[in-house]
């Protein structure tokens, strides 16, 4: 790309095309709100400050973010604040990658209703693994500790809903005595893991449709029709699951890294934005099923935004949730015990405090306080810039 042509950005896209969407298209209260602060993140409508150079003089001003969860912008510090805060809750032992994924076909039902059935996919999840931890035929027998994350698009960011579980490879005997670790190779048979996912959850999906808790609405209405419902419960249960899992992790260190892949992502980052023009959005993906090579796709762009848009979660919905001896209830006692009984001469990486500047410049190495049209004079708060927008929530 020509250095001196900006990188277009989700922003751009709104700022373009948004209007005519809104107009033809209904939204929710959180699409709404997430493709506004979008377009407001750093600009002069969320104030901000302004700054000088204490020795040329040079003055700018800088915008405040708009920390919206689905913004690309405003992830990568809470990413990097999320993992210092990880760090000092690593164990000394090797982690898993397993990954649960629901049937497509459950996509129209989830789409209308994303809180539900969405919790539901955290929840079967959890019980299945803490039910194969207990079983002695996997020979753990104790509680797992485990983060999941829920994803839920692919590459071309169609909707595809799945948890990516991070595991400590090993339990926690439940008289909490000892650490009993689990194979060197996977924690438990993948195959075996997709009957118990799919058995939970599709009787938790059943009871919940008894309940009448779901709504129906576009390519999920025909399901409304019960004798419709039993044949989707009926094609599920005669299909196979998947669920994945990778070799573990060699140690705490890969653990983080990796852990900062998946953890604040959010559909689509700005760098994976090609072009914008003739009301159309050309974007960047990896192919994965062409041995991972990285190919463009051009849409529509009002396709482009109900795509993004298929992603914003319900308000106040964890996208990020602690299981077993993770869980944030037991974790401060669990954590140091645990870590005198896997290895108590293991080194324990130390959870630091960091300025904003300072994580620029550990992550980018630019110093965002040096002055950048003299290099030499530091830049200086001036004063505040106001809020121009009276409710930005």
């Amino acid at each position: 790309m020509n250095n001196n042509v900006k990188q277009p950005e989700l922003a751009d896209i709104f700022h373009k095309y948004g209007a005519d969407y809104r107009r033809s298209h209904c939204l929710s209260t959180e699409q709404s709100r997430t493709m506004h602060h979008i377009q407001v993140c750093r600009t002069a409508a969320l104030g901000g400050h302004s700054e000088a150079c204490d020795h040329c003089g040079f003055k700018q001003n800088s915008y405040n973010s708009c920390r919206d969860r689905h913004c690309p912008k405003c992830q990568t510090l809470v990413k990097e604040k999320w993992l210092n805060s990880r760090k000092s809750e690593l164990l000394p032992c090797p982690y898993f990658h397993n990954v649960f994924t629901l049937p497509h076909e459950l996509n129209p039902l989830i789409l209308n209703n994303k809180k539900i059935m969405l919790a539901m996919l955290f929840a079967a999840t959890k019980e299945t693994l803490q039910v194969f931890a207990a079983d002695p035929q996997w020979r753990l027998v104790g509680q797992l500790g485990f983060i999941s994350v829920l994803h839920t698009w692919n590459q071309k960011l169609m909707d595809h809903f799945h948890l990516h579980c991070i595991i400590p490879a090993g339990v926690l005997s439940f008289d909490k005595t000892r650490w009993v670790a689990a194979r060197d190779k996977y924690l438990f048979r993948v195959e075996s893991l997709a009957k118990e996912f799919r058995k939970r959850y599709l009787n938790k999906l059943e009871k919940i449709y008894e309940q009448e808790k779901l709504c129906f609405h576009g390519r999920a209405s025909g399901f409304a029709d019960k004798q419709v419902f039993i044949q989707l419960i009926k094609t599920l249960k005669d299909k196979q699951w998947i669920t994945y899992s990778k070799q573990p992790f060699g140690g705490p260190e890969q653990v983080l890294e990796y852990l900062g892949r998946y953890t604040h992502r959010v559909a689509i980052t700005n760098n994976r934005i090609v072009s914008i023009e003739d009301g159309r959005v050309t974007f960047s993906y990896c192919d994965r099923s062409d041995e991972n090579k990285i190919k463009e796709s051009p849409v529509k762009a009002e396709e482009f935004i109900r795509r993004f848009l298929l992603h914003i979660l319900p308000s106040g919905f964890m996208k990020i949730r602690y299981y077993g001896f993770l869980a944030h209830a037991n974790k401060k006692a669990t954590i140091p015990l645990l870590r005198q009984l896997i290895n108590p001469d293991a080194e324990i990486a130390e959870k630091i405090t960091e300025t904003v500047e300072e994580i620029m410049l550990r992550l980018t190495g630019v110093d965002l306080s040096l002055c950048p049209e003299c290099g030499k004079g530091k830049m200086v708060h001036v004063e505040d810039l106001p809020n121009l927008l009276l409710d930005t929530s």
